[in-house]
């Protein structure tokens, strides 16, 4: 896509699921990766694997990629990953906001350092994420690209997931609240919304096939998405393509946010 190749880009949560299909798109893309951890160098080293593999079937791809550990619930992490990201590739040019949890519990029993965990991963640590990319973008007097992965759950409430509701909630305000605040300085900041999604966090429906068929009983397409389909999303928004869009959420579903319930009249 226009507009990508040579750029660097930091993905956080990437040693799996969209974060890794993500950081993949984008080294086909001719971007150089940094794959963010928390606890599992060994998935990360993986992810690097495979867009080594995915870049190699690309004629002059020759992409560079970098492992960074890190908890983006934390400040002082988010500084050092920032740090070795800017000085190792040189450069900070877009930032995907992937690194996410999520917690089942009903609303009046989830204890509050669970809720707060979940807060923190979710949402402070996009915002503390996008900050630190923002000052570079701003330092460097550059433009910048920053993509929240986000959910339907942004819009759609979730029963006994009160916090990550909360926090894709409010991550679809963070997007908003940044884009307007640095439109004029050329950063862009945009959000991706998945639907049901085949990933390793879906495993307990995906491989039940009553569980499966359930969920895809609510997507008016009738299937779960994939992850390269979230990453050809991301691909899009980070890409020259798309520089004409902010404060968006893009919602990646199925058409799982236009009320599947209604598809069929039951009201005057």
């Amino acid at each position: 896509m226009k507009g990508l190749k040579g750029k660097n880009a930091l993905v956080t949560g990437a040693s799996s699921g969209i974060g890794r299909a993500i950081a993949i798109r984008l080294a086909q893309e001719g971007v150089n990766v940094a794959i963010n951890y928390r606890s599992s160098p060994e998935d990360a080293a993986d992810t690097a694997e495979k867009m080594e593999q995915a870049c190699g079937e690309i004629k002059g791809c020759g992409v560079k990629d970098l492992l960074v550990q890190g908890d983006v619930s934390k400040e002082d992490d988010v500084s050092q990953i920032m740090d070795t990201v800017i000085n190792e590739l040189g450069g900070l040019d877009i930032l995907i906001n992937n690194a996410g949890i999520q917690m089942e519990s009903a609303a009046h029993e989830t204890k509050i350092e669970s809720f707060d965990k979940v807060i923190s991963v979710n949402l402070r640590g996009a915002y503390i994420c996008a900050r630190e990319a923002i000052k570079h973008f701003l330092d460097g007097n550059k433009k910048g690209v920053i993509i929240n992965i986000s959910s339907v759950h942004e819009i759609i409430p979730r029963p006994c997931y009160v916090s990550y509701s909360v926090s894709k909630g409010g991550m679809g305000n963070l997007t908003k609240t940044l884009a307007l605040e640095y439109a004029s300085k050329g950063i862009r900041v945009n959000g991706i919304g998945p639907g049901a999604t085949i990933t390793p966090i879906n495993e307990a429906w995906i491989n039940d096939p009553e569980e499966k068929a359930n969920v895809e009983s609510h997507i008016p397409m009738g299937r779960a998405g994939t992850s390269e389909e979230m990453a050809a999303a991301v691909a899009f928004l980070a890409s020259e393509e798309a520089d004409y869009i902010t404060g968006q959420t893009l919602f990646i579903d199925g058409g799982l946010t236009l009320y599947h319930d209604f598809s069929k009249p039951w009201s005057a």
